[in-house]
């Protein structure tokens, strides 16, 4: 309908609205459905930091913590995965023992989780496989002729023993051995771990007067 406004000089013709008539004409308000609230789904995520070595005949495990879109099913996958270990799709999780031949580093492993509708990966890791310290494997028989006299020319009347030092250096004999039996003239040294070891020998009083050092002598285990 049409409003009539009497104004000075004519009648002025205003249309019908709830802003009102005259100068300065606002805006009609709008309307927007009540009770609807929106929400974004979340994208998958995957977080996690992973050992980045092991010794081999150790086990290795690694499970990586991950979300996704509510309600949603997650599913895993691994690329460049090491060959002496398995990799489980439903968890992600990465484990296994490396054996003495697995040796080596094995680089460019990503793990990865999708939720149906987007996906994420960690950053790319490796996994270095080191070697077991090597247990002992042989054994050395370490011999020597018995001093009887003093290095005076005396006659060596008080002898108690022996001190065998030993290492895998000719220059750092940092091992020990003491034998406490004078009348011996050969010591077995066991569990030796393979390689070169050196071997000196001295002869101690009962005084604990201690000789100079024999030649150095070798043996590879």
């Amino acid at each position: 309908m049409w409003n009539w406004v009497k104004r000075s000089g004519g009648l002025v013709v205003c249309a019908l609205a709830l802003s009102g008539c005259g100068g300065g004409g606002g805006s009609a308000p709008t309307t927007s459905p009540s009770g609807v609230t929106s929400t974004p789904a979340s994208a998958a995520s995957i977080s996690g930091q992973p050992a980045t070595s092991v010794v081999a005949g150790s086990a290795y495990t690694f499970t990586p913590t991950a979300t996704g879109a509510t309600g949603s099913s997650l599913t895993f996958s691994i690329s460049n995965g090491p060959s002496w270990a398995t990799f489980d799709k439903s968890t992600g999780t990465l484990s296994g023992t490396p054996a003495a031949s697995a040796v080596g580093t094995y680089s460019g492993i990503v793990i990865s989780v999708s939720d149906g509708t987007s996906s994420a990966s960690l950053q790319s890791f490796s996994i270095a496989v080191t070697a077991a310290a090597s247990s002992g494997t042989g054994s050395a028989t370490v011999s020597w002729v018995a001093p009887t006299t003093n290095s005076d020319g005396t006659a060596l009347t008080n002898l108690s023993g022996y001190h065998i030092y030993y290492g895998q250096s000719a220059s750092s004999l940092t091992q020990t051995a003491s034998v406490t039996d004078p009348s011996a003239t050969t010591y077995v040294l066991q569990n030796l771990a393979s390689g070169t070891w050196y071997f000196s020998v001295t002869a101690v009083t009962n005084t604990n007067v201690e000789s100079s050092a024999s030649s150095v002598v070798s043996k590879t285990i």
